[in-house]
């Protein structure tokens, strides 16, 4: 220990300090009884022993201190006093504090149709938020007679803060807290709220999109967008704000002290789900020391893989996280009928039918001081309303956003916009000013070849329906690490234009709608399904995410960008096989003390491995015999033994895979083992082999 006044402390005094993160191990949640809170007896042993280590480096007061998800302290501290806790043998680890970006995608969202919308479910269960917080205003957030049973074993309570009274909260909206001292309130914008209303509308979107109520009507504009209702809307939501906006939005995220905090807190007050819309490719920091807590705690724990494409790292490379890709959904169609001429397929949002109009080519109707060339793509202000009033405007893609071009046509006093590709680029119905149906670059150019050669020609915009769409990952959605220890991402789900209620403008009580995309997304819509399976079957925390995984639709891609495959919700609900985990068997794993291997629903076989061992229960009523395949293997021969098993309710089995393959250099390859049940139910494993 520091001697105040001596000369070691004075230098330790004058050193420059910064927040960071000290982890004792194991955990408070590590061992023993993983559902009880920690006792008063296990907390006044915590804070003596940080206090003790703190003291003999001559640290200042924490900042944070962590007793639940993990046993640690978040402290100001110099270089030297840093190096001087590592070598401390009750500490885990010692790291600089950082501030991650949330994982939600900035660029424009397509709009997708809804997914089935539910009207029950996930009733008892509370999915925490770890988020940028929220605007509970309006019907989404309501307490209303439908959610059903309160939840069991919650024990959060309602801080009050800026822009947020203990009125904010209620039946549906069950708790709420608030995390700044890593971020520093000294470096939030001036308009934020210091308290757990949501500054940036991220946090309120993923909110409705896990667990929004059902039966509400959504409108923007003119267009009516139909019920809305999140994939649990009957589950209740525990707010935990830990993401901050700053003056200038690059500096926008979530101090990792934040984040501990939030999830300590989550797991102290009883979260049955938490969902972290931030990714992180470390294995082995403070946060995922702090999940770890909570899935020892039999908490759910799902996070965003992140948006930075196959160049990135799908985050959170451990596997006590379910961790969640972006993939397309069901897209709205539409069709551009031309009198006497094609039609011509493409995306449209809206639901309102354009009748047959004159149709102009932009690019020929500039207004007064716009060239050709702005006219073309639409810019703001490029257009003569003259000549486009009561038209339909073709407008081609580039140089500003798509919803902008509509917003010209709009201002011109056209009626519709057909907008065009003008490479090889994915369409999207985005919400837009006026109907309008976006057309991929060959059916654009024969649009474009029939006005010049018919300028009389008359069209209307149809609305067509809804269209499932290919099962393909989104471009930006990150993609998993070959080299890393478990197999990521472990799922994908819908993460393009997903509607959602977002904050309306302040002392209102109506809902606003926009449509967001990212990761994030995903992840909320995952977290929604994970409180369906708890509420249907009241399963244990491994057992929720080995269903998620393995009930999942094949979607087209590497299992590095894929995982299982795509969250089907409906699927989950109906019991087949799991892979189940003694929560204890993580941090085994984690510390190289695990006999056997990690019964992980997907496999991983690196540098030759050639077999892995997986044990599956019967999560059912009925006894069935269950039959193994082995598909998508392009360059291995990959068999199952047993190649089929018969289990009771509850019985398990151990199963073997085997790859065997060319002889000298093996390439990468991947595929997926399924067992398929006598009832009609299907268990996807994947499997990634890299050499």
């Amino acid at each position: 220990m520091l001697v105040p006044g001596t000369s070691a402390a004075r230098a330790a005094e004058d050193a420059p300090a910064e927040l960071h993160l000290v982890t004792f191990g194991p955990g408070a949640g590590a061992e023993g009884d993983q559902t009880a809170l920690v006792t008063a007896r296990r907390r006044l042993l915590s804070v003596a022993r940080q206090q003790r280590a703190l003291d003999a480096v001559g640290a200042p007061d924490p900042v944070y201190r962590w007793h639940t998800a993990l046993d640690g302290a978040a402290v100001e501290l110099t270089d030297e006093q840093a190096r001087d806790l590592r070598t401390d043998p009750d500490v885990d680890l010692v790291e600089p504090d950082r501030v991650l970006r949330l994982a939600g995608a900035p660029a424009p969202s397509p709009v997708t149709a809804a997914e089935t919308v539910r009207t029950d479910g996930g009733a008892g269960v509370t999915i925490g938020m770890v988020d940028s917080g929220l605007a509970p205003e309006g019907p989404v957030f309501a307490s209303v007679p439908e959610l059903g049973p309160a939840p069991r074993g919650f024990r959060g309570t309602c801080a009050v803060g800026e822009d947020w009274e203990s009125s904010d909260c209620g039946e549906k909206v069950v708790g709420a807290r608030w995390f700044v001292e890593g971020f520093g309130s000294e470096r939030v914008r001036s308009s934020a709220s210091l308290s757990a209303r949501d500054d940036s509308g991220h946090g309120t979107a993923l909110a409705s999109l896990a667990a929004g109520n059902a039966r509400v009507s959504a409108r923007a504009g003119r267009e009516d967008l139909g019920s809305f209702a999140g994939v649990a809307p009957q589950a209740r939501l525990a707010i935990y704000k830990a993401c901050w906006s700053a003056p200038d939005p690059e500096d926008d995220g979530c101090a990792v002290a934040d984040l501990v905090t939030a999830v300590d807190r989550a797991v102290a007050d009883g979260v049955d789900v938490l969902n972290l819309a931030v990714a992180t490719a470390t294995g082995h920091d403070t946060l995922q020391l702090a999940l770890l807590g909570a899935a020892e705690a039999d908490v759910v724990v799902v996070a965003a893989a992140g948006n930075d494409g196959v160049r990135g790292q799908a985050g959170h490379p451990v596997p006590w996280v379910t961790t969640v890709g972006a993939a397309q959904g069901v897209v709205r169609q539409g069709r551009v009928v031309v009198r006497g001429g094609p039609r011509l397929d493409g995306a449209m949002a809206s639901a309102r039918r354009v009748p047959a109009a004159r149709v102009v080519l932009a690019s020929t109707v500039p207004a007064a001081g716009a060239g050709a060339r702005q006219a073309r793509v639409c810019a703001p202000g490029s257009l003569d309303a003259g000549r486009v009033a009561g038209r339909i405007v073709v407008c081609e893609r580039g140089r500003v956003g798509r919803v902008d071009k509509s917003a010209a046509v709009e201002q011109a006093d056209g009626v519709g916009m057909v907008l065009l590709n003008t490479r090889r680029q994915p369409v999207a119905a985005d919400l837009h000013s006026v109907p309008t149906v976006h057309l991929d670059a060959a059916a654009g150019r024969t649009l474009q070849r029939w006005v010049r050669r018919h300028p009389q020609t008359r069209v209307t915009l149809s609305p067509d329906g809804r269209t499932r769409s290919p099962r393909v990952v989104l471009p930006w959605s990150s993609a998993g690490d070959p080299a890393a220890p478990v197999l990521k991402p472990d799922v994908v789900a819908p993460g393009a234009g997903m509607l959602a209620a977002v904050p309306g403008p302040r002392g209102t009580t109506s809902a606003a709608w926009d449509y967001v995309q990212g990761t994030s997304a995903a992840t909320a819509y995952t977290s929604g399904a994970a409180a369906l399976l708890l509420d249907r079957h009241r399963w244990p925390a491994a057992t929720v995410r080995s269903a998620l995984a393995t009930s999942t639709e094949p979607v087209r891609g590497p299992a590095l960008r894929t995982g299982a495959g795509r969250v089907d919700p409906e699927t989950a609900l109906r019991p087949a096989l799991a892979h189940e985990v003694d929560p204890a068997d993580y941090r085994r794993w984690l510390e190289g003390r695990l006999r056997g291997e990690l019964n992980t629903p997907s496999i991983l076989l690196h540098d030759g491995a050639e077999r892995a061992r997986r044990t599956i229960t019967n999560t059912g009523r009925r006894t069935l015999y269950f039959s193994s395949s082995a598909s998508g293997f392009t360059t291995y021969d990959v068999t199952v033994t047993p190649a089929a098993v018969r289990l009771d309710p509850g019985e398990s089995a151990t199963y073997t895979v085997r790859a065997t393959g060319p002889a000298g250099r093996r390439p990468t390859d991947d595929g997926t083992i399924t067992w398929r049940g006598a009832n009609g139910t299907s268990t996807r494993v994947p499997v990634l082999l890299t050499r």
